[in-house]
């Protein structure tokens, strides 16, 4: 019987190798499957496929009593299946035990969304006679233009950006590729951040072609992105909880307010599944109210 650390690593290596998950999806996993694996070392179970379901359900029950959100505990049980299926797949137990795992009801947070007056007052706040104020502006108008992932974003190379055609060649989830339009307004920015600052530094060979850089010639981190827009906010008056992914969201609601085909805002989102697109259908009471009005007949 395979010991912990050895299935685990094995998890670990499938979900990189084999699913094509980010370095930053793997760790989530790791992190969530060590819960178990303490609590089951714990109990003296030395080995995961010692496990049965009963177990499961009381270690579900400890996540729940620790008081952690209940998005929190789905994760984790997500994860836990997910491994489990694995061990069945590798043959090392007959059957997963966490197949009838019963997940706590996390319900539909719809997201926070900007209005186009909040953006054009975060970008006002970004003094692009620096070199820190323009990147930022191109930072700002490309997540908004493009509806792109933090992750997208940072890594994003000039090689992927097709400026007579208006596309960007955006790498996502899974190593998944997609062409996304950009608006002329962020292609603008983009290239006035490259020709009068991006150029001109002694570039490190890693991130040559990455376009969004520090001024040590470095790329950027996820951090840093979350920073300068929450900094943003706060300077120009907006009390909302501001993330990178903010930007994302207003993205996609502003386009199915405006009437846009939801399987396009899909594509551009690359989200592989309709239904997490539909989301933004719910966010303008509006758009609902107009869509009932052309539509049910007894409002004819």
């Amino acid at each position: 019987m395979i010991n912990w650390e050895d299935a685990l690593l094995g998890f670990l290596a499938h979900l990189k190798l084999e699913k094509s998950l980010s370095e930053n999806s793997v760790n989530a996993y790791q992190r969530d499957l060590l819960k178990l694996q303490n609590w089951a070392l714990d109990l003296g179970i030395y080995k995961p496929t010692q496990i049965d379901k009963k177990q499961l359900q009381d270690f579900s029950a400890y996540i729940s009593d620790t008081g952690v959100k209940a998005t929190t505990q789905a994760r984790v049980l997500s994860g836990v299946r997910a491994f489990f299926r694995y061990l069945a797949l590798e043959d090392y137990i007959e059957h997963s035990p966490a197949d009838f795992l019963v997940f706590p009801k996390t319900g539909r947070k719809l997201p926070s969304v900007l209005t186009p007056d909040e953006i054009d007052a975060m970008i006002a706040t970004f003094d692009r006679s620096t070199f820190e104020g323009e990147r930022n502006v191109a930072i700002f108008e490309t997540l908004y233009s493009c509806g792109l992932r933090v992750s997208e974003l940072v890594n994003l190379g000039l090689t992927q950006i097709y400026r007579s055609e208006g596309y960007v060649q955006v790498i996502g989830k899974g190593n998944k590729e997609r062409l996304v339009p950009i608006s002329e307004r962020a292609l603008k920015h983009i290239f006035l951040f490259v020709e009068h600052y991006r150029n001109a530094l002694n570039l490190d060979a890693k991130y040559r072609d990455t376009v969004f850089v520090s001024a040590r010639g470095k790329g950027i981190t996820r951090q840093m992105v979350f920073f300068l827009l929450r900094k943003a906010a706060v300077e120009a008056g907006i009390q909302k909880t501001i993330s990178p992914h903010t930007l994302r969201h207003s993205f996609a609601t502003h386009l199915v307010e405006a009437g846009a085909d939801l399987r396009a805002v899909q594509e551009m989102l690359g989200h592989e599944s309709i239904t997490t697109t539909e989301i933004y259908t719910h966010l303008d009471k509006g758009y609902l109210a107009k869509t009932l009005e052309q539509y049910h007949p007894r409002s004819k």
